[in-house]
């Protein structure tokens, strides 16, 4: 089992120095490395359209902005920072889950889009895609607060990975529920904070609601909500809703985050666990121990 950071550095360099005319060919071969994402996808896919639509950089303008960015990245060492801490967060799961499997993992690292609101926004500049096995990808802009969490994004999407690989949680997109999902977010936030502390650790857009009992009790009436198109206004709140154009709840940004933290800590007090020893942990019985010793 390895792990690769892809040198996107130099295929971005490459891409926003390039004629704007050459640009997209020169983005779709830089994302064909993680084309395998989108394998439960029906059809034929788009990856350029795919970038675009998910808040990834501009092949038409911002050039000189997002080069800055990208210059920002490399000085702070951002891909070097980002595989020691996967390699280093692999090494602690193995050895908290005797057994684990999974399959090669492949990391794409992609700026995000300077002039796209959400994403500088309620966003906070930090995107990332850790659910497809063996594939993850984050979109990102180098805000400071960004930058000192950059090993625990990483680590947060590792776990996900790696819970919902082969062999882990089933995700079965028929019946999952909001509670899956929040309680994965949870697991995935508590594991980072096992290894960079409490500070550096949660997701920046859980933060403001962790300690918020109207809402945690808001989420936890919707744990038994299936249909993934639901899912957004549950863990991600009304600005990610209304981005979607789905439904809002009533949910401020990141609310899922904050209420999987809560779920997550009480489960790990009640077990004597560490984050890593319950990656695999179900997601019903974290919610009922929590509902128990609530």
């Amino acid at each position: 089992m390895s792990i690769t950071v892809l040198d996107t550095y130099s295929a971005m360099k490459q891409i926003l120095l390039a004629p704007v005319t050459k640009r997209a060919d020169l983005l779709r071969s830089m994302l064909e490395a993680n084309r395998s994402m989108y394998r439960h996808h029906p059809g034929e896919l788009d990856l350029v359209a795919v970038h675009l639509q998910s808040s990834g950089f501009p092949i038409d303008r911002d050039e000189e902005r997002c080069l800055d960015a990208l210059e920002t990245l490399a000085a702070a060492g951002a891909w070097e920072r980002m595989q020691r801490a996967l390699d280093d967060a692999l090494a602690v799961l193995l050895e908290a889950t005797p057994g684990l499997e999974a399959p090669d993992i492949t990391v794409l690292f992609v700026l995000g889009d300077p002039a796209d609101k959400h994403f500088m926004g309620p966003c906070l500049g930090l995107t990332g895609f850790g659910g497809i096995s063996g594939n993850i990808a984050i979109t990102f802009w180098p805000f400071p607060e960004n930058m000192e969490r950059l090993e625990a994004t990483a680590v947060h999407e590792l776990n996900h990975n790696l819970r919902w690989s082969p062999g882990g949680v089933v995700w079965d997109p028929m019946t999952v529920t909001v509670g899956e999902h929040i309680v994965g977010e949870g697991l995935a936030d508590a594991f980072a904070r096992q290894l960079y502390g409490d500070e550096l650790g949660p997701a920046r857009i859980g933060v403001p609601h962790l300690h918020d009992d109207e809402l945690f009790a808001k989420v936890l009436t919707g744990l038994d909500v299936t249909g993934m198109h639901n899912f957004t206004a549950w863990v991600h709140g009304d600005p990610g809703a209304e981005h979607l154009g789905v439904a809002p709840v009533g949910l401020p940004m990141g609310a899922g985050y904050a209420a999987g933290n809560r779920l997550v800590d009480t489960y790990l007090a009640a077990t004597g666990q560490t984050a890593a020893q319950a990656l695999h942990a179900d997601a019903s019985e974290i919610i009922a121990t929590t509902l128990r010793h609530g």
